[in-house]
């Protein structure tokens, strides 16, 4: 455990994050055919006046789990980037099964939405916690596929690892289908649009139909935590994470980390939402053996390259 990462690892979620929003907000202005530079700051004052507002409640909710929901989900978000490297021997976490710490962090983010709609005891936001059920576990098995293949290259599962076995070349070229596959996961695991079956707009916000205030605030600071802590994985996972010339490494991680959310936030806003049962019908007929597929491919390539 590396405690001066630490800071890194604060600075680097609250920075991604704004840029993340501001990235969000200018997309959303871009589409809608308005001013894109007066939109950068629409995020600041959206929060500032969310965070002035007064919290509103429904009539018998578990005020526990509602109140806790945000936390847990930016905790999470901080948990996947611990074990993300900023550079030669600085991370947080450097465990030998580093990708499975991070397939435990996507699984309870699915968790975690559930009783973010649950607790309200209201009709909308409960339905958004089971919608998002119904894709969030299929989509855990591609994301499964997808880094275990971008493990074998390094044979082993420590994200560090990973990253030394990219110095010669990126597993996104290795691997071409990995990002691809990866990304649709994060769409899911950050409810961000063809993947947003938990706060869409049908559902007047889903899980967070009844979030008012503060509370608010905090629910959608806590996505776009786990939007940059994403972000870092897929950068350190598929492009060499801080591995790059002449700038240092910091740098590097935070480059490719800001390509992958822009990637994200792209397809956001250009890509519709299907019918859930659509959707589950893709996830499980589709993408899992298209995964399972890529698994193959990795494998064989490991084996005899």
């Amino acid at each position: 455990m590396s405690l001066a990462a630490i800071p890194a690892l604060l600075v680097f979620l609250a920075l991604g994050a704004a840029l993340a929003a501001v990235l969000d907000a200018m997309a959303r202005a871009a589409v809608a055919g308005a001013p894109v530079a007066q939109a950068a700051g629409a995020p600041f004052r959206v929060g500032r006046a969310l965070l002035a507002r007064q919290t509103i409640s429904t009539e018998a909710p578990d005020r526990a789990n509602w109140r806790l929901a945000p936390a847990w989900y930016g905790a999470l978000a901080a948990v996947g980037l611990s074990v993300v490297p900023f550079a030669d021997g600085l991370a947080l976490v450097q465990l030998p099964s580093g990708i499975v710490l991070w397939g435990a962090v996507e699984a309870l983010t699915v968790v975690v939405v559930f009783l973010h709609g649950w607790s309200p005891n209201a009709p909308f936001p409960l339905i958004g916690a089971y919608r998002y059920v119904a894709t969030g576990l299929p989509v855990m098995l591609p994301s499964m596929f997808a880094l275990i293949a971008a493990a074998l290259p390094a044979r082993s599962l420590d994200v560090v690892a990973i990253v030394e076995s990219q110095r010669g070349m990126w597993n996104l070229v290795r691997q071409p289908l990995g990002l691809p596959l990866f990304l649709i996961v994060g769409l899911s695991l950050t409810l961000r649009g063809p993947m947003d079956y938990a706060d869409s707009a049908d559902l007047s916000g889903g899980t967070s139909a009844e979030d008012s205030g503060a509370a608010r605030a905090l629910w959608q600071a806590a996505r776009l935590a786990m939007l940059v802590s994403f972000a870092a994985m897929g950068a350190t996972v598929f492009l060499g994470g801080h591995l790059g010339p002449v700038l240092p490494g910091p740098l590097w991680l935070a480059l490719k980390t800001a390509i992958v959310m822009a990637l994200l936030v792209a397809l956001t806003h250009l890509v519709p939402r299907m019918p859930v049962s659509r959707m589950v019908t893709l996830l499980w007929v589709v993408l899992l053996p298209l995964s399972f597929l890529h698994l193959l491919q990795a494998g064989l390539a490991a084996l005899w390259l």
